[in-house]
C-alpha cells in the first residue's frame, strides 16, 4: 500500500493564489455562512435531532412568513431605505383576507386579493418615498401606526375569525400540508427565494436596486428612473407581505389586529442584517437573507435546547444584530484599506 505524499510547496501556492480569497471572499461577502456552521454546531451538541429532516424543514416552516417579508426587506435595504411598516401590512392584509375568504371561499381570490393590498400598501410607502422625497423612515413609521390602527379598528379590537368549516376542510390544507413529506410553506418559501434570486442577480430591475443604494446621484445620472424603482421596490416589497399575510391566515385559521404581525418588522431587519447585507445599501444577497433567517429562528431551538429563559430571545436578537452591523463595518474597512 503506497504512502499518500503532499507536497507543502504547492499546497502553499494553491493557498497563496486560491484558497485564501476563497475564504477570504467568504467572511467579507457571505459571513452569513460562518454564522450558520457554528449555529449548527452548537445546535447539535445541544441536541441529537437539531440536524434531523423533520427538525430542519419545522424550522424553515416557521420562519416563511417573516422570511418572504425579509426578502422583501433585503431589497428595500439594499436600496438605501428602511421598511418599519411591514407588520402592520401584514395585519392588515390577513384581516381582510380572512374577511374575502369567509365570503367566498376560494383559495385563489382570497390569494389574489392578499396579494393586491399588499401591492397597493407598499406602493403607499413608495410614493411618499420616490415621489414625495419623504424619508422612508418617517413614511413607513407613519404608515406603521396607520395601517395597526385601521386593522384594529376593523377588528373592533378583536380577532376576526375564519369560517371553521370552511377553514378546516379547504384553507387548512395549504397551512398544514405537505408534498413529499415537505411542507407546502415550505416549498412556497424556497420558490419565492429562488424568483428573488433571479430578479437581482439577472434582471435589469435588480441591478437598478443595487444602483441606487450604492449611488442614487450617480444611478440618476446614468439614466436610471430612481423615483420609479423606490416605487416599485415598496410595491413588491408590499405584494411579498401580502403573500406572507395569506400563508399567515391559512396557518392560523383566525387574525388577532393587535397582535399579528407585531415586531416582524424587527425579525426581518435582523434577518437581513445577519444575513450580510449592508445597513448602508448597494450591497447584499438574498440567499444571505435566507440563511439569516434560519440562523435567527435556530436560536430559539438552541437556547431552548440549553434550557435558557425565552424572555432572554430579544437580547440575543439585539446582539446579533449588532454584532453583524459591527462585522461589516470591521470587514469593510479592511477591504478599502487593503
Amino acid at each position: 500500500m503506497s504512502k499518500i505524499t503532499f507536497d507543502k510547496e504547492k499546497i502553499k501556492e494553491y493557498m497563496k493564489t486560491k484558497g485564501w480569497p476563497f475564504l477570504k471572499n467568504i467572511l467579507i461577502n457571505h459571513n452569513y455562512v460562518v454564522s450558520l456552521i457554528l449555529l449548527l454546531i452548537i445546535g447539535r451538541i445541544a441536541s441529537p435531532n437539531f440536524l434531523s429532516f423533520g427538525s430542519l424543514t419545522n424550522l424553515i416552516k416557521s420562519s416563511t412568513f417573516i422570511g418572504i417579508i425579509a426578502l422583501g426587506m433585503t431589497m428595500v435595504i439594499i436600496s438605501g431605505n428602511i421598511d418599519l411598516s411591514v407588520g402592520s401590512i401584514l395585519a392588515f392584509t390577513a384581516a381582510n383576507t380572512a374577511i374575502m375568504f369567509n365570503n367566498t371561499h376560494s383559495i385563489l381570490l382570497s390569494l389574489g386579493y392578499a396579494m393586491i393590498i399588499g401591492t397597493l400598501l407598499g406602493f403607499v410607502n413608495g410614493f411618499f418615498v420616490g415621489k414625495a422625497k419623504v424619508a422612508s423612515f418617517i413614511v413607513t413609521l407613519a404608515t406603521m401606526a396607520a395601517f395597526r390602527s385601521l386593522t384594529v379598528q376593523q377588528g373592533q379590537g378583536g380577532p376576526i375569525l375564519i369560517d371553521q368549516e370552511a377553514y378546516y376542510s379547504i384553507l387548512r390544507t395549504v397551512g398544514y400540508g405537505t408534498f413529499l413529506k415537505i411542507p407546502y410553506l415550505v416549498w412556497i418559501f424556497v420558490l419565492i427565494v429562488g424568483l428573488m434570486i433571479f430578479l437581482m442577480t439577472k434582471t435589469k430591475f435588480g441591478r437598478y436596486v443595487y444602483a441606487v443604494g450604492s449611488n442614487e446621484k450617480a444611478a440618476k445620472l446614468s439614466g436610471i428612473n430612481v423615483d420609479r424603482i423606490k416605487i416599485y421596490i415598496f410595491s413588491l416589497t408590499g405584494l411579498l407581505t401580502g403573500i406572507a399575510a395569506f400563508l399567515y391566515v391559512t396557518r392560523f385559521g383566525s387574525v388577532d389586529t393587535a397582535t399579528a404581525g407585531k415586531s416582524y418588522e424587527l425579525d426581518a431587519i435582523a434577518a437581513v442584517a445577519i444575513g450580510g447585507t449592508s445597513m448602508a445599501g448597494g450591497k447584499g444577497f438574498i440567499q444571505g437573507t435566507f440563511f439569516g433567517i434560519i440562523v435567527l429562528y435556530s436560536i430559539d431551538s438552541v437556547l431552548s435546547a440549553f434550557r435558557v429563559p425565552a424572555f432572554v430571545n430579544d437580547l440575543i436578537k439585539g446582539i446579533l444584530i449588532l454584532g453583524a452591523v459591527l462585522l461589516q463595518k470591521v470587514l469593510n474597512n479592511r477591504k478599502v484599506n487593503n
